[in-house]
């Protein structure tokens, strides 16, 4: 069972044809501290690359944020999706 997602992040590079640097450190070293407001949280970053989940969470980002479709259209590459879920 995954644990809940706190935050989504997108590793577009406003789509550029390579991930960002930040991608690949996150990659090494998944975890991570969050500052939100006041509040620090220790997550985990969990890479989503493919599949429906990966597709269901950008296109949320899209909603949010219309440029993201922008940027699917610049690259080759499957954009990224990260998740950082809470470290219990």
């Amino acid at each position: 069972m995954r644990a809940a997602i706190l935050l989504v992040i997108i590793a577009s590079k406003a789509g550029a044809p390579d991930n960002p640097d930040w991608y690949h450190n996150l990659l090494a070293n998944p975890k991570v501290t969050l500052e939100i407001g006041t509040e620090t949280i220790e997550a985990t970053a969990t890479p989503i690359t493919e599949g429906p989940e990966r597709d269901r969470l950008y296109a949320a980002m899209v909603r949010v944020m219309p440029g993201f479709a922008e940027y699917e259209t610049k690259t080759d590459r499957v954009i990224p999706v990260v998740a950082l879920e809470p470290s219990t």
